[in-house]
């Protein structure tokens, strides 16, 4: 049976990214409705070789789809997500305002597939931050075999994880350095381009930003609330991709060439490391661009820590780390045999 959907913010980055990925999917889709602001009325996205024509929120009859994929924003999900569940369709939340909820699983298919089952509270399903997708992809084998304890993650995140302007933002910056033109900083605390900025999100009180407080109670509810995660996130000049340097305290002895030979047989993940080779042998985030998989490099031993390994973690924050994450739970439901219970 064919399963219909809405694709809420359908003419955003991960928006069309979602449509793109959906196409590709095994699920066998049915009708596929774009849905946005009023403002994108009448605009046309594709999916597969199917052109449609954006739908205003405000009206549209959320009853005619079995999923709503979310990519609209905190505010609009807060506001939406509970009114689209309230028509029968199972929400599918890319944006913060569902993850810490008691009552909606926060799912990462290769990590806690079982947690999806727990959507009927509510009729949302919460995507995590992007950021903590990729982490705990990398990180879910190491814990089953020798669990995580702690765990230390710089991240160097691409401006699309800021959004079409802050991507703009970043090219007319650069543009203008060269022809002297002096642009001033808006979607950024700081000028982006050829720069980094340690600052994702606002400050909070105890001095980390709520970014880094993402990824910390994010992957204690995917994980276990034993893991303790410290993160730094860092803005970076690159308009795809995320990158994460991570730092792994295990439980039981784990040695680099064992780490290696597991995260080549887990599922989601490409390792790309050969540590002994004269080539460049690691991936960066403009080699990630367009893929499905999380890719691992440089993993080796910390010599300074008992059972603590780093490892290099880069992905395409677009596709695994919004818009793939959600159709592989869109995936689940259906597969399973879930959307019933809607």
């Amino acid at each position: 049976m064919a399963t219909d959907f809405a694709i809420v913010g359908a003419t955003g980055n991960v928006g069309t990214e979602m449509l793109e990925i959906l196409s590709e999917s095994d699920i066998d889709v049915g009708q596929v409705y774009a849905v946005a602001s009023r403002n994108s009325l009448g605009r046309e996205v594709s999916f597969g070789d199917r052109t449609l024509k954006c739908q205003d929120i405000e009206t549209f009859d959320f009853s005619k789809c079995d999923i709503a994929l979310m990519s609209a924003g905190g505010s609009v999900s807060k506001e939406w997500s509970p009114r689209i569940a309230a028509k029968g369709a199972v929400v599918i939340d890319n944006s913060s305002a569902w993850r810490m909820d008691p009552d909606v699983p926060l799912v990462v298919p290769e990590v806690n597939a079982d947690a999806v089952e727990e959507f009927g509270k509510k009729n949302i399903i919460a995507n995590p931050n992007c950021s903590t997708i990729q982490m705990v992809v990398a990180l879910k084998p190491l814990h089953d075999r020798a669990t995580v304890k702690r765990v230390v993650v710089s991240t160097y995140q691409s401006v699309s994880g800021a959004g079409k302007k802050a991507m703009d933002e970043l090219w007319l910056q650069t543009k203008g350095i060269y022809s002297n033109e002096d642009l001033p900083a808006i979607n950024f605390p700081k000028q982006i381009a050829f720069n980094v900025i340690p600052q994702i999100d606002v400050f909070m009180e105890d001095g980390y930003t709520k970014e880094e407080w993402k990824m910390k109670v994010e992957t204690k509810k995917i994980l276990g609330s034993d893991v303790r995660v410290a993160a730094t996130c860092v803005r970076v000049p690159t308009f795809v991709g995320h990158a994460e340097a991570i730092n792994v305290e295990l439980a039981e002895e784990l040695s680099a060439d064992d780490a290696r030979a597991l995260l080549r047989e887990s599922p989601g993940l490409m390792v790309i490391d050969q540590p002994d080779g004269e080539d460049a042998n690691y991936i960066t985030p403009i080699e990630c661009v367009g893929e499905f998989a999380t890719f691992v490099s440089r993993i080796r031993e910390d010599s300074t820590q008992d059972n603590t390994l780093d490892l290099w973690v880069v992905s395409d924050n677009l596709r695994k780390g919004a818009a793939l994450n959600a159709v592989q739970i869109a995936e689940l439901l259906v597969h399973r045999g879930l959307l019933n219970r809607a």
